[in-house]
């Protein structure tokens, strides 16, 4: 059985193609729903979706008359994407993200249905400035955290911190349900600072490539003491007057900015963080190496933690796509010895 998933983000839309639960090609580009919102129709998404199937689906030497599935998640389900879905409210687990599907039908991107996956949002009433901070919502998280969960295959309270362009910090409760989740802009905030302030000379624009725990750490203490923003002038301070190296100077920038995605774990309503709960970390091995670092470094966490690899992680959108659409009925059940 062949099976098309597509994850589409605000700058990038991958589409991969997975053979008997295996994923067999992959193709990416860099084109998002923020690219809909500059040109004020949906046409690059259009051709970024169609484009990364027939190319993985070529990779692959697999006609789209052989394919029996497409799924679909990420911001593709938005206002800025092909068709926007409803967030499920949380909690929500793989029930209801499977109850929330919505089945598209777009000849021009693809022969067969687009099953599209809806996000979630924390569930709260109107919003305003008292409850701000408890409100958030994910598009495209979900079925990473479902498929994370499944190949971990963790059980009981868990908190899953996945750093990106924006660090998402997902509650899991006991019954595997998303129960809410906050999110930091702590990526691009990073980028902006290294290649477009200036900082970026002293950086050489380029970010942390190998981990200096101790730059880190007094990266993180110094934005605890002092604030980000002096803490990001004195990378340029460490520039100009020590023999600190530029990938030590990054690291520091790095703590500093990561040192607001603990204080958002540790304070944020969205999330009520316990220091007992497990912590999985994800995301790429700089940003996973150096908040597991913080964390451990920090008095508050005491649970266990998990360090996710790079094979564990791979393809996980799709992987989660695909449990979500077997529990709605769209893939036959798995026997005993097959795996998803």
């Amino acid at each position: 059985m062949h099976i098309v998933t597509i994850d589409a983000g605000t700058t990038n839309t991958r589409s991969a193609l997975w053979s008997h639960g295996k994923q067999v090609a992959q193709v990416q580009v860099e084109v998002g729903v923020r690219d809909n919102a500059i040109a004020g129709n949906k046409y690059a998404l259009k051709q970024a979706v169609r484009d990364t199937i027939a190319g993985a689906l070529a990779q692959a030497g697999v006609e789209p008359a052989e394919v029996s599935l497409a799924l679909a998640s990420g911001m593709i389900t938005s206002a800025l994407g092909l068709l926007e879905v409803p967030h499920a409210p949380a909690p929500a687990g793989i029930e209801q993200l499977a109850h929330g599907m919505v089945q598209l039908q777009m000849p021009e991107v693809f022969l067969q249905p687009l099953w599209l996956v809806p996000g979630v949002r924390n569930q709260t009433g109107s919003v305003g400035l008292h409850n701000v901070e408890a409100m958030d919502m994910m598009r495209g998280e979900e079925s990473e955290v479902i498929g994370l969960l499944d190949r971990l295959q963790l059980t009981g309270r868990a908190m899953l911190i996945m750093p990106g362009s924006h660090t998402k910090l997902v509650s899991v409760d006991e019954q595997g349900r998303i129960a809410g989740c906050a999110t930091t802009v702590a990526g691009e905030l990073l980028q902006a600072i290294t290649q477009h302030t200036l900082i970026s000379q002293t950086l050489e624009a380029g970010f942390a490539h190998e981990l200096v725990p101790q730059m880190v750490l007094a990266g993180a203490a110094a934005a605890q003491k002092t604030g980000l923003a002096r803490a990001c002038f004195s990378v340029r301070t460490l520039g100009q007057f020590t023999d600190v190296e530029r990938n030590e100077r990054a690291n520091f920038l790095l703590g500093a900015v990561l040192s607001g995605d603990l204080l958002a774990l540790k304070n944020s309503s969205a999330i009520q963080m316990r220091p007992d709960t497990s912590i999985v970390i994800t995301g790429k091995p700089m940003l996973r190496q150096a908040l597991a670092l913080l964390i451990e470094e920090n008095g508050f966490f005491y649970g266990k933690r998990i360090v996710v690899s790079d094979e564990q992680q791979a393809g996980m959108a799709g992987h989660g796509a695909m449990l979500i659409a077997r529990e709605r009925g769209l893939l036959p059940p798995l026997k005993n010895t097959e795996t998803s």
